[in-house]
């Protein structure tokens, strides 16, 4: 899996960089000036109060501090330049941001009011990513029987819903864009040269 991620990041991924880049730079704010996080974030009773767009600006902060941080980045840069390789670079900025987006949502309307942070989009691009191996052969050049483990995070997210884990709304919205964004192989397989 190393030899992926490796791969996947020599061939420029863009968005993800790009992504990278801005919470980077949001990181490095928050620490300057700290009451934007305060100002950005989920806030309880926020939806309620018309703040419908902390669900998107909470992406932009990491409310947990410099280990988030350190750790949202690292999983960023791999898994979104992982899921760039084989998603392309727009169905991934559409995955992080839609699937970003919908988890803040659903952790404003209870399940989890204060807080923020990009770890559930990256869950999203888990579960795109996730779908997409399992419904396009070797999307990433590994054999399924291989990658069965695959498996757990369509799993993992259920599980993560049904505790009101904000991570889990982002594995399964992620595994449901992946389903409908997933590039699609040519239907007719080229034929065996015959012998």
């Amino acid at each position: 899996m190393l030899a992926v991620a490796r791969a996947a990041l020599l061939r420029r991924p863009w968005v993800t960089l790009a992504l990278f880049a801005v919470m980077a730079v949001m990181a490095v704010v928050q620490y300057a000036v700290p009451a934007v996080v305060e100002d950005l974030m989920r806030q309880p009773g926020a939806l309620s109060d018309g703040q419908w767009w902390r669900a998107g600006t909470a992406l932009l902060v990491q409310s947990s501090g410099i280990t988030q941080i350190a750790i949202n980045l690292s999983a960023l840069l791999v898994v979104g330049a992982v899921t760039e390789s084989v998603l392309g670079r727009w169905r991934t900025l559409a995955v992080f941001l839609v699937g970003g987006v919908l988890s803040h949502v659903v952790s404003l309307a209870g399940w989890s009011t204060r807080g923020g942070g990009d770890s559930v989009a990256v869950c999203a691009l888990v579960g795109a990513l996730a779908v997409t191996c399992l419904s396009s052969r070797n999307a990433l050049g590994l054999p399924f029987k291989g990658a069965w483990y695959v498996l757990l995070v369509p799993a993992a997210g259920m599980v993560l819903c049904l505790l009101h884990n904000n991570h889990g709304a982002g594995l399964v919205t992620g595994c449901l864009l992946g389903l409908v964004l997933a590039p699609r192989r040519s239907a007719r397989a080229p034929r065996p040269v015959a012998a």
